[in-house]
């Protein structure tokens, strides 16, 4: 057996990389296994452990528990719209906006959420512009998990203050009559008539790649949005999508004829 050294396992794992990206072992294809890999590069266990986590690490492979290692599908990259014109002369009861969109793209979407009265944290607080800390709740707090075609897809943790809809049928965002901030703002009298957003890429935290089902440590694209009505802030979320997955188009987009 050769001695370990790094190069080693690096120039193992540029092998099955060029063979992975060149199509000589395809989606779904098996990795050599450990004791394969070992027989045939004259490598220790070590060394085969770590090219399997490497590859897995850059989305080229997934680990199935005892099965192996296999050649990853690359997803289809989709575009999201982020057009606040769509939504604002959208009709009313268009409810979400996530929806109308995953729809005139010929998908079906779903979504799971949790909400919940707290008190908002200091970087939320200094976004909606609530002041100092208050020793009550004052906020509506609504975690979602977005799915396309039943696959995972955005998450969202929006925050609005309770101020507003607080004594209204609309204080928890899923539970009311109306779906959608625009909608359900514009039911109580609230009419959003600005968005922001504020965009960074950055590595998904293992708990956000679990959910979303994307390789360890992928980067995503977190969209910071705040909505205002009259220079109020009245709903502000962060989404967190795949960089994989998702490109991200701003502008006044037109529907197709």
């Amino acid at each position: 057996m050769t001695e370990d050294r790094p190069h080693l396992y690096a120039q193992i794992v540029e092998d099955l990389r060029t063979k992975i990206t060149s199509g000589a072992l395809a989606a779904g294809a098996r990795l050599p296994s450990r004791p394969e890999i070992m027989r045939e590069y004259g490598v220790s266990n070590s060394v085969a452990l770590k090219v399997a986590q490497i590859l897995v690490n850059e989305g080229l492979a997934e680990a199935r528990s005892g099965s192996g290692t296999y050649v990853r599908a690359r997803p289809e990259r989709r575009r999201l719209v982020r057009s606040f014109t769509l939504r604002l002369n959208a009709p009313d009861g268009i409810g979400s906006p996530f929806a109308a969109d995953v729809a005139r793209q010929g998908h079906r979407a779903t979504w799971s959420y949790e909400s919940r009265t707290t008190i908002a944290p200091p970087e939320i607080r200094a976004r909606l512009q609530l002041g100092e800390t208050s020793a009550e709740e004052d906020a509506v707090r609504t975690a979602y998990v977005f799915q396309v075609d039943g696959e995972p897809s955005e998450l969202s943790t929006s925050w609005e203050p309770l101020a507003i809809t607080q004594g209204t049928p609309v204080v928890l965002p899923e539970d009311g009559p109306h779906v959608g901030v625009m909608d359900r703002m514009r039911s109580i009298g609230v009419l959003i008539d600005g968005c922001t957003e504020e965009i960074q890429a950055r590595l998904g935290t293992a708990e956000e790649c679990a959910i979303l089902r994307i390789p360890p440590g992928a980067i995503v694209f977190e969209i910071a949005r705040t909505y205002w009505s009259q220079d109020r802030p009245v709903e502000t979320a962060d989404i967190v999508v795949s960089a994989e997955r998702y490109s991200l188009l701003y502008g006044e987009a037109r529907r197709a004829e």
